[in-house]
């Protein structure tokens, strides 16, 4: 007579077989930037100000696994190998409430430069980025590693200020007062961006009517933490 196997066998035997099978592969995230548009646009629609004679927006649309999630203008700064900024594109209604609805659709929308945006190619996140006083009509953002060295405005829009932030600082690395500012009398633009030297790590901003100014920077550990995406996956449940 054939003997099988008792339930306490069998059970060892299946926790073996769990242990030596293939995790499942893990399921990534295709992030892209689409191709270049032009879009309609007017410095009256936009306070981050026009330049000269401009009278378009290049936008790329932000793609993740194939949805559109933000529109985006200008160029893109990787961070690291997997986490990237770019600038956001807004959208916005221009029409007023005493407006009578337009023919065109199109007409009551306006394209603006909007904030900063870090995008995440694994985890597919997206953050817009709380930078110190940060001016869209102002500053004019120069991207080193984790850094972004611009001219600020204090809030109460007297103080133009040189001013470093580093990715996910609470604090900036750099706020050092360059001049006053007036806002009905300002050059345009009011800095211009600043320039990144490596060796020593050095940062020079040119504000208008007004020598450039430079400045050491103390390299410092990267503070951006880049979460995994399969995080949800392992957490077990609290008791």
């Amino acid at each position: 007579m054939r003997r099988f196997p008792g339930p306490a066998i069998l059970i060892l035997l299946f926790a073996v077989g769990s242990s030596s099978a293939p995790a499942a592969p893990h399921k990534g995230h295709t992030v892209v930037l689409g191709a270049v548009r032009k879009v309609a646009y007017s410095e009256t629609g936009d306070p981050a100000g026009a330049a000269p004679g401009e009278d378009s927006l290049k936008i790329r649309a932000l793609l993740i696994d194939g949805a559109l999630k933000e529109w985006t203008t200008g160029d893109a700064h990787d961070v690291t190998d997997r986490s990237f900024v770019v600038r956001r594109a807004l959208r916005l209604n221009d029409a007023l409430p005493s407006d009578q609805p337009a023919k065109d659709p199109k007409g009551a929308w306006v394209w603006q430069r909007g904030p900063w945006l870090l995008v995440d190619r694994v985890t597919g996140h997206i953050a817009a980025l709380k930078l110190p006083d940060y001016d869209p009509g102002v500053s004019q953002v120069a991207w080193f590693r984790d850094y972004g060295a611009y001219c600020g405005l204090t809030p109460s829009g007297k103080s133009l200020y040189a001013v470093v932030a580093q990715i996910a600082a609470r604090k900036p690395v750099l706020a050092k007062r360059l001049a006053a500012f007036d806002a009905a009398s300002h050059s345009d633009p009011a800095c211009a961006s600043p320039e990144w030297q490596r060796e020593p790590l050095r940062v020079t901003f040119h504000p208008a009517g007004k020598d450039a100014m430079a400045y050491d920077i103390v390299p410092g550990s990267a503070v951006l933490v880049e979460d995994s995406d399969d995080e949800a996956e392992t957490h077990s449940p609290s008791k």
